[in-house]
């Protein structure tokens, strides 16, 4: 697994002063791989998260794991239970809701930003992130689509030269990531990527209203997607309840 990489870099000096720098970079990589497990639905909302079992699966000891979770847990991509343990955190949907409609805002300055000088290099590389999404749509391939989604995304915020709504961005990607990924199908991601090609386009033709209003709605589709996608799974679960109800009655 990825215990070589880890156990290298478990050999910690006997400074004191490397052995702190390594043992912090150690939890950046724990806390990276955990993370990794968590978007990509190994570890699942709601999981509970257990040092001594992750320190194993990864192979490093268990004082990284136990700084990885703290930092997972600023990242709001888990949570701690007094007496109970670390688990992977729920967002219940009204507040993923609140998180779309906070996302839109932002990209819409986003959006608004980037439109008023955006190198052409710089134009060149969003196309290309474009294009790789539309090539994962035609291939179906909703991972590589969405690892994409993600790149292209992180590097409009980047560009916007921002760092503070790119740390408080980011945190929110993380606690909508389960949402996001559970809204790729087929047709879902081919309406993105003609939304995405939008954006591209608006930004590069230098207009910042309909650069900012394309982002803007985008998130916003995105927030109306995950709502009905939830809805129609509480009718579904309704619908498997009910039989066993009226048997009972």
């Amino acid at each position: 697994m990825r215990r070589l990489v880890f156990g290298m870099a478990s050999r910690i000096s006997s400074n004191p002063a490397i052995a702190q720098l390594q043992s912090h970079s150690l939890a950046d990589l724990v806390q990276a791989e955990i993370e990794r497990m968590i978007l990509d639905g190994v570890l699942p909302s709601g999981a509970k998260l257990t040092e001594a079992t992750l320190a194993e699966q990864i192979g490093v000891s268990r004082g990284p794991v136990r700084e990885a979770f703290r930092m997972l847990e600023e990242a709001g991509l888990v949570r701690t239970e007094k007496n109970r343990g670390v688990f992977v955190r729920h967002v219940p949907i009204e507040e993923a809701l609140e998180i779309f409609e906070v996302r839109a805002v932002m990209d819409l300055y986003v959006g608004r930003k980037l439109a008023q000088g955006l190198r052409t290099a710089e134009v060149r590389e969003l196309r290309q992130l474009a294009d790789a999404m539309d090539q994962a749509v035609k291939a179906d391939n909703a991972n590589d689509y969405h690892r994409f989604n993600l790149q292209f995304h992180d590097r409009l915020l980047e560009l916007a030269g921002n760092a503070k709504l790119t740390a408080t961005y980011r945190k929110l990607v993380n606690e909508l990531s389960l949402f996001r990924r559970q809204n790729l199908t087929s047709e879902s991601m081919a309406v993105y990527s003609r939304e995405h090609r939008q954006i591209v386009k608006a930004i590069a033709g230098g207009d910042p209203d309909a650069a900012g209003q394309a982002m803007y709605q985008h998130v916003m589709n995105s927030r109306e997607r995950t709502l009905r996608n939830y809805e129609l799974k509480q009718v579904a679960s309704a619908g498997v309840a009910r039989p066993a109800t009226a048997v009972e009655a």
